[in-house]
């Protein structure tokens, strides 16, 4: 097989969660290039409808659905829009999440469980219906979650005193591991991606209180940009990647490299 063709995705459907903007719409827009069929979902309909007008420009064919996924019982009417229209979903990218800023002595309960529901219990739920609709009987999937580096080590709380949202993140991490292997049998590849600092509206107080911090921490010297996890986004959600599963990859300037 020629190389551009183990990254090819024409006819694949893809599934992205917290599609509308920010990392989840930088994967899409890849995933579309490529020639997938493109599914987004968030909590705001506006916002799906603005970046489903700007994928159609790339030539996609895509479908809108508006669901919190921290509510379980969004995911069922989620896959089923889905199969609805195309009758497979061949990728899942689990990138709906939230956070919570507070010293762990402080941090809410509340606050505690609402990101743990979106973080890490909305992967389990979906990752489930999607396997047990589409992925499960045609043995074959991808399934690519995003974790952190906030997942990957203690973080300084200078940095990040985000204990619900690391301590979710971690949990991603393992939960990519364990998953990857018990659905190898069924030929799911289950890997994740751990960003490091990109500008988002999640990401936007952390950097405008440890910006000079994080620089200085990052060997690129740099944050992330609209570009910078296109090209391992194709590579997991394509054949390239067919000999990978349970791996975890930083893409974060080479910030959990020191």
């Amino acid at each position: 097989m020629l190389v551009k063709q183990l990254f090819d995705l024409t006819g694949k459907v893809a599934l992205v969660t917290g599609g509308s903007r920010g990392l989840g719409l930088q994967m899409a827009e890849a995933l579309a290039e490529q020639g997938a069929r493109i599914a987004i979902t968030a909590r705001k309909a506006n916002e799906l409808d603005e970046a489903a007008a700007h994928l159609r420009t790339l030539g996609a064919d895509v479908l809108t659905h508006p669901a919190d996924l921290s509510d379980a019982a969004a995911a069922a009417p989620l896959v089923e829009a889905v199969m609805s229209k195309w009758g497979q979903i061949d990728i899942l990218i689990n990138n709906a999440g939230a956070s919570w800023g507070a010293p762990a002595e402080k941090h809410p309960l509340e606050a505690w469980h609402k990101v743990l529901n979106l973080n890490l219990t909305a992967l389990f739920v979906l990752s489930q219906a999607v396997a047990n609709a589409t992925m499960i009987p045609r043995r074959k999937g991808k399934i690519v979650n995003i974790a952190s580096i906030a997942g990957l080590a203690g973080t300084d709380p200078h940095f990040m005193p985000t204990i619900a949202y690391n301590s979710s993140k971690g949990g991603v991490v393992n939960f990519t591991r364990s998953l990857a292997a018990e659905w190898a049998q069924y030929d799911i590849h289950v890997n994740a991606i751990a960003p490091g600092v990109f500008p988002s509206k999640m990401s936007k107080g952390m950097i405008d209180r440890a910006e000079e911090y994080i620089l200085e921490h990052t060997p690129m010297r740099r944050l992330g940009t609209d570009h910078d996890l296109k090209g391992l986004t194709v590579l997991l959600c394509s054949a390239a990647s067919d000999y990978m599963t349970g791996t975890i990859i930083p893409v974060d300037g080479g910030f959990s490299a020191v």
